[in-house]
């Protein structure tokens, strides 16, 4: 069999030359189409679903929350186990799927788990997917530097500006933010007032809850005009909430100034995010979809930061605290490198034990092809280049060298024996 294909190869060397050349052009189409990532994603194929529910222990929240979830995901098909994980004010669910289950195709079987499992939750407790990355999807960190400005302010420009853009980035399934003070209105409410008043504490919150409203109306014409009426009820400052009407005592209104103060603050945090042992700092986490080209992704990320900076308040900038494509680039240029010492090892090696330089030729076409034929089947099985897969490239290239040179070697090993047999022949 091996002989045959020889033996065609040599009577047919434009095939050979036309199927090398077929390999090399799509092993090269393939090369810009696989994902490029410096580490492999080992995660499991999974879907999280995360609940919240504050105040509650993790008891409660294990036996209302996380164990009617657990137990009507049961049924969802290709599932391998379900791992639930019940702390202090939230639940967290891990669908575990098959490796082959399309993550999205899974991501709507359990979707439609929940929307019968939530009916069995606690009034108010809504169960959410987490988002559609791995385990290795945080590919970029960054902090804001914004000296003139407090965290507050700082996580604000944060949550309604930053985030909201580099999320609209084509690849980013989520940006995390941390750090700082999330801003809030805070009642404070003197118990003493709130019994001299004969109020209760959801008094109080379903007045504020119902004052915080647009009420719409009909509309009436006058003079060839049409007038639309509203009532406008959103709050939009502590006066507005410190106005409200609780009730009635001695025909005046009890209002909620009456019996509390109101004040700006934040939201409790369970940690701080630190920089460097020199301050609290606010920022967010890039992650990344499934599949998607981690390079591509934190390219197109930084030019989205580079626009976003034009329209940040004056002294506030980015500052990167990991950015993965830089390890990225690193695998890439050490395969190059490797690719290049290779090819000029085996030039060398080939022209001083050979003396030819066809024969030398013919090993380095063998090294791109055979680099481009890897890809080819990177992509089919659905593999990233990275770390591991190009280490592994990287070996098999000294493989498919040492294999050119032995081969060369015995090739040129047996002209040379063909050619002195010849000789002798004639000369007998």
């Amino acid at each position: 069999m091996v002989e045959q294909l020889i033996e065609r190869s040599l009577r047919n060397p434009m095939v050979v030359l036309l199927t090398a050349l077929g390999l090399l052009s799509l092993g090269i189409y393939n090369i810009e189409r696989n994902p490029v990532d410096a580490i492999p994603d080992l995660s499991e194929n999974q879907v999280i679903i995360f609940t919240e529910w504050m105040g509650r222990s993790p008891q409660i929240i294990e036996d209302q929350v996380t164990y009617p979830l657990v137990s009507n995901l049961q049924g969802v098909p290709r599932v391998k186990n379900i791992r639930g994980t019940s702390m202090f004010g939230m639940s967290f669910v891990y669908v575990v799927f098959e490796e082959d289950a399309d993550i999205y195709w899974a991501r709507t079987r359990v979707l439609e788990k929940l929307n019968y499992a939530q009916l069995l939750l606690p009034q108010g407790v809504t169960p959410e997917l987490g988002p559609d990355g791995t385990g290795v999807g945080h590919v970029f960190w960054y902090h804001l530097d914004a000296p003139g400005m407090n965290l507050g302010e700082q996580r604000a420009l944060q949550d309604w500006y930053i985030k909201l853009a580099l999320q609209t980035v084509p690849g980013v399934a989520e940006v995390a933010s941390f750090g700082g003070f999330e801003k809030q209105y805070q009642l404070l409410i003197d118990p003493v007032k709130l019994q001299f008043y004969n109020l209760s504490m959801m008094d109080v919150m379903n007045k504020v809850k119902a004052n915080n409203n647009d009420v719409g109306g009909r509309k009436f014409e006058m003079s060839d005009m049409a007038y639309i009426i509203r009532g406008l009820g959103y709050l939009k400052s502590k006066e507005d909430i410190e106005n409200i009407a609780l009730g009635i005592n001695n025909g005046s209104p009890i209002l909620v100034s009456h019996i509390g103060t109101v004040q700006m603050g934040g939201d409790l945090r369970l940690g701080i995010f630190d920089a460097n042992g020199e301050g609290e700092v606010v920022g967010g986490i890039v992650v990344m979809r499934y599949g998607e080209n981690a390079d591509k992704v934190i390219g197109e990320v930084k030019s989205k930061m580079a626009d976003l900076q034009k329209g940040m308040p004056e002294g506030v900038s980015f500052k990167v605290d990991y950015d993965r494509s830089n390890l990225i680039e690193a695998s890439i240029a050490n395969i190059k490198d490797k690719l290049v010492e290779e090819i000029a090892i085996v030039c060398l090696i080939v022209l001083i034990f050979l003396l030819h330089w066809r024969s030398a030729l013919s090993i380095i076409i063998q090294i791109p092809i055979t680099v481009a034929v890897s890809f080819i089947l990177l992509n089919a099985f659905g593999i990233s280049s990275n770390i591991m897969s190009l280490t592994g490239i990287a070996l098999a290239i000294g493989v498919v060298v040492d294999n050119g040179i032995i081969m060369s070697e015995n090739a040129y090993r047996n002209l040379s024996e063909w050619q002195n047999n010849q000789v002798s022949n004639e000369k007998t």
